[in-house]
């Protein structure tokens, strides 16, 4: 045996080992961080540096892939003005094998000021990281299989395999199936999904969330309450959209000190929101929700009527298999 055969062997074997040595840390940590991104409204932002932030990488691509909206965001780069992106309904994922990454545990900081959950990767419990984090997964290894214990290389491996492994369970947390996936490759029907028309994913009728003009605030903030969705719409007697009422409506309004007791629903809305019309492609409706940097957008016909609302969550499959309508 050459030595070049027996050093390969030897480095996939400590990879190996790697990860199998995950297995017996997967408990009430890990089932917490799928509860945690299953339950989230926005998306996962996942984040790292260097060989951390390649794995990052490449699972976004996973969750993408499998129904899960996630993006990745640079530490350095959401330092400088890409923490815009980052929203409360988030979820971010940081990874990182020694967990005192300054970048990352400086950018944590920020998103901790946001109100987001923040689940960690690595490989030092008692590091920054971890204690930064609201869910911590241990992805640490006894040794690089490099042969001066220096390059990334089994911490990576047990890395990327344990966000695989958030990745399956979460498809199968949200009932994803085989049809679902090839609705995300080209290889399937990825190109028929994205001509589809919103309509045919929207939610309608007596699930639309929303109270009338004159409602008090009182009331139209129970009534989002009880919704649970972050919004309600605001509409006159004839069903025609006049503004929108959210989170983060209220948040700014609280932060000024404003008198909520008294006022009517018109005072604390946004009016004119972000709509789409009903024949908009699924395609044209990623792109705008991406632009604008929302999740969620009101359907309303050629007269102002609010037909319903779409969730990205319900675009890219959460909700359920879609199903196209022919033109």
């Amino acid at each position: 045996m050459t030595d070049s055969i027996k050093q390969a062997k030897e480095v996939l074997k400590i990879e190996a080992e790697s990860i199998l040595n995950l297995v017996d840390r997967v408990g009430a940590d890990f089932s917490m961080a799928v509860e945690t991104i299953y339950g989230a409204k926005g998306r996962v932002i996942v984040t790292g540096i260097g060989k951390s932030g390649l794995v990052g990488k490449k699972i976004v691509a996973t969750l993408t892939s499998t129904g899960t909206p996630a993006i990745f965001l640079h530490p350095v780069e959401g330092l400088h003005g890409d923490l815009g992106i980052v929203t409360r309904d988030d979820v971010m994922l940081a990874i990182s094998n020694s967990g005192e990454t300054s970048e990352l545990n400086t950018l944590i900081l920020g998103v901790k000021d946001i109100g987001l959950s923040i689940i960690g990767f690595t490989g030092n419990m008692n590091s920054t990281l971890a204690k930064n984090s609201d869910v911590v997964i241990d992805v640490g290894v006894d040794r690089e299989a490099c042969p001066f214990g220096l390059a990334p290389t089994s911490s990576t491996t047990a890395a990327l395999a344990m966000g695989d492994a958030l990745a399956v369970a979460l498809v199968e947390k949200m009932g994803f199936t085989k049809n679902d996936f090839y609705k995300f490759h080209p290889g399937g029907h990825l190109g028929q999904r994205l001509m589809a028309r919103i309509k045919d994913v929207m939610i309608g009728g007596d699930d639309i969330p929303g109270v009338f003009s004159g409602t008090s605030a009182i009331e139209a903030i129970e009534e989002m309450d009880r919704e649970n969705l972050g919004f309600i719409f605001i509409t006159d007697r004839e069903n025609h959209l006049l503004g929108i009422l959210t989170d983060g409506d209220l948040r700014r309004h609280i932060r000024k000190g404003t008198e909520l007791k008294g006022r009517l629903v018109d005072d604390l809305m946004t009016e004119d929101p972000k709509t789409i019309a009903p024949d908009t492609s699924l395609a044209r409706t990623i792109e705008i929700m991406q632009r604008d940097e929302i999740t969620a957008l009101a359907i309303i016909d050629s007269n102002g009527h609010i037909e319903g609302y779409v969730h990205l969550h319900d675009i890219l499959g959460r909700g359920g298999t879609i199903k196209i309508s022919t033109p």
